[in-house]
């Protein structure tokens, strides 16, 4: 039987995507001309920029942003130009600029695909989004004992019982998604769930798959994505096996909720609760309860994990900070007690948990937008309807015009300012600037800041009042770079040890 040879089977396809993805990225680039490009913008070489890109977004942002700080660059990706923004002015013109003009929703579609990592009603019906912004932050002072008992309970499980006498390695990565899941789950779905060591493991690896599907999906032209999600994602798979734990907990509330009313005595005060009291009848199935709680559970894990594993890393890799923590958190706690106000008073936590987020951050950029519209920015640039852009927030935190010494970490940097200018809200951890955008700036600032920055600052506060924590080596592990992704070192291990004072 006539055959064809495997380079050419495979070779055809792949040359007419490219030449696809060619015709797409030359109508961009026409449109694009007046912003200036980093690298080269010839045909062949436009692919080899967009992989330079996939793995060392980092150094090529930093390139565009030293060639062309105080305007806007272009950089290639496979799927089309991306635009980035250098200073606060321009950052402020895209917070300003109407979701008509610049959609938050369709660009974090886009990066993320919600469609087909998540579901499609998750990106047509963001009603989690109000949820989460005004329930969760408004019940976070009365949530905050069981979310604590739930950290501690936790580091007890994960650190080993021969680091009450000597170090013990642990695993950092692994075990901060386990502890972040068991907290967050806490206030999502409550106990007994909670610590489910299958509920937890479909969680934390629901979230990577979202993540990396997101960035295989990306290297698709638009018409191959349907396709794509199919082959690449496990969301169906996902969804059952959460179905698998939620259904007899939503069932049982239901059944009180029909003998006893909405506000039957005894009823959770946690996520699952409000979804059920705010989802309309298509949002009210089984499927789709479960499908918001995997999706608040991507949110929380992906972005919590990593800045909390940054943060223990310049921990264990900077000893320095240990002690002065220590007298700050035992001080608060001793007024306070373990409360959502002690957490309030811990001005060096604070500024530590932020600095981390400043120095290493969540990702290379912030802040996406698709134009929806063509865009001019004050400047006269011209942004052609279709274009993505973003700030390049990695060079932005780092410019030392910005934050003195900014490629040097200094964990109480903020507390510093906070306590030269007297005021006390302006350089929180959750407070978002032009020049200070992990979280995002202005109404599409990450809606649930306010429960991973408690959150977090708990993990930190337990951590320092209970154990020391070092690196063998003394080393910083080093971060690596998927697409925009900053990701720290997954197989670093932090050494622990109880307290010896």
């Amino acid at each position: 039987m006539f055959s064809l040879h495997p380079a050419i089977l495979y070779g055809i396809p792949l040359l007419s995507l490219f030449w696809l993805f060619h015709l797409r990225s030359a109508r961009s680039r026409r449109s694009l001309d007046a912003i200036p490009a980093v690298g080269s913008t010839s045909p062949i070489l436009y692919y080899i920029e967009a992989f330079r890109f996939l793995t060392r977004s980092d150094s090529v942002l930093q390139e565009g942003y030293n060639k062309y700080k105080g305007g806007l660059f272009r950089i290639p990706r496979f799927d089309g130009w991306r635009v980035y923004v250098t200073t606060p002015e321009l950052v402020e013109e895209i917070r300003k600029a109407p979701d008509d003009v610049l959609s938050f929703a369709e660009a974090t579609n886009n990066e993320i695909q919600i469609t087909y990592t998540l579901g499609k009603n998750v990106h047509e019906n963001g009603y989690h989004v109000p949820i989460i912004r005004s329930q969760l932050t408004r019940n976070l002072a009365v949530l905050f004992p069981t979310i604590r008992d739930e950290i501690v309970a936790a580091f007890n499980d994960i650190i080993p019982k021969e680091a009450e006498k000597d170090w013990v390695e642990v695993s950092a990565m692994q075990s901060i998604m386990q502890v972040i899941c068991r907290a967050s789950n806490r206030v999502f779905v409550g106990l007994p769930k909670c610590r489910d060591p299958a509920y937890i493991k479909l969680n934390t690896s629901f979230t990577l798959d979202v993540v990396f599907g997101a960035v295989i999906i990306n290297l698709f032209p638009d018409f191959l994505r349907p396709l794509a999600g199919r082959l690449f994602t496990n969301l169906d798979k996902s969804i059952q096996r959460g179905i698998n734990h939620l259904k007899p907990i939503i069932e049982e509330r239901r059944k009180q909720r029909q003998e006893y009313g909405l506000d039957y005595e005894g009823k959770p005060n946690d996520m699952l609760s409000w979804f059920m009291d705010e989802a309309d009848a298509n949002e009210s199935t089984i499927e789709n309860l479960t499908r918001r709680i995997l999706t608040v559970n991507f949110a929380a894990i992906h972005t919590s994990s990593t800045s909390f594993t940054q943060a223990l890393y310049n921990l264990a890799s900077r000893p320095e900070y240990i002690a002065p923590l220590r007298e700050e958190i035992n001080a608060v706690v001793a007024e306070h007690g373990w409360t959502k106000t002690a957490m309030q008073k811990m001005r060096k936590l604070d500024s530590f948990m932020k600095e981390s987020q400043r120095f290493e951050g969540l990702g290379a950029t912030s802040m996406s937008r698709l134009a929806l519209k063509d865009f001019v920015f004050s400047d006269g640039t011209f942004v052609p309807e279709g274009t993505i852009l973003a700030v390049a927030s990695g060079p932005l935190h780092h410019d030392g015009a910005v934050y003195p010494h900014g490629s040097n970490f200094d964990g109480f940097r903020f507390a510093n300012i906070r306590e030269e200018e007297g005021e006390g809200t302006r350089h929180q951890m959750v407070a978002t600037t032009a020049v200070y955008v992990s979280f995002g700036h202005g109404r599409h600032a990450c809606p649930g800041r306010f429960f991973a920055a408690n959150e977090l600052k708990t993990m930190m506060a337990h951590i320092v009042s209970s154990y020391d924590v070092k690196f063998a080596d003394g080393m910083l592990p080093v971060n690596t770079y998927f697409a925009t992704a900053c990701v720290p070192d997954r197989k670093a291990k932090v050494l622990f040890r109880k307290r010896q004072d």
